[in-house]
């Protein structure tokens, strides 16, 4: 069994991608790459875990690169599979006459980074997808709660539906955004903007994620 160090991001993306309690983090990719998951009898973890907090010894220069072109290689290799899968939707999409939309030009992890907490990345990231959709981001008020509403034209219409909703204006769109809800929460408003405006839910979760 060989062993690879992977960056947050990807760890996060395979993580994603788990479909039963225990999966490993190879199994998973054998299956995004298509190939046969085999039983290995190997004294591992069988899940998913967040990697360990203990003290390791100093690399040198040739395994930093060496592990680094195994996570470029494995990297290409997941984005490829993804690509193609979702080619078929991108297809159906522009045989109906909806505009493609890039949905992964949204994120930009290094100005991700420079937002203050949760509701900073959420607004950051509704703003980046009010420009990138235009005319189609009047969608997302069609997204509500059980007697609440989550977007709104107004700040005062949030305030109508929840006096602690702390309407938050979506750039200088005109679009407010209600932003007292937990994380969790913001993330899952997020995913459902996404997949109204017609993005791939698995990407959608994946998207959301970076809040």
């Amino acid at each position: 069994m060989k062993y690879i160090e992977i960056d947050e991001e990807l760890y996060r993306f395979i993580a994603s991608k788990t479909e039963r309690i225990g999966e490993s983090a190879s199994d998973i990719l054998r299956r995004l790459l298509h190939l046969s998951v085999e039983s290995v009898e190997v004294d591992l973890p069988q899940a998913i875990s967040e990697p360990s907090l203990e003290a390791e010894p100093a690399e040198t220069t040739e395994a930093e690169s060496q592990r680094s072109e195994l996570f470029n290689q494995a990297k290409a290799a997941v984005e490829k599979v993804m690509a193609v899968q979702a080619q078929p939707e991108v297809e159906a999409h522009i045989a109906q006459g909806v505009t493609e939309i890039d949905f992964k030009s949204i994120v930009n992890e290094h100005l991700l980074a420079q937002q203050k907490g949760a509701v900073g990345r959420f607004m950051w990231l509704l703003g980046n997808l009010q420009a990138a959709t235009g005319s189609d981001f009047n969608k997302v008020l069609d997204i509500q709660g059980k007697g609440r509403l989550y977007f709104a034209r107004s700040k005062q219409a949030l305030l109508d539906s929840s006096q602690s909703s702390n309407p938050k204006e979506i750039g200088a769109s005109g679009f407010w955004v209600t932003t007292n809800n937990n994380t969790a929460k913001k993330q899952n408003i997020f995913t459902e903007v996404l997949e109204h405006l017609g993005c791939d839910s698995e990407y959608a979760r994946t998207i959301a994620d970076y809040i």
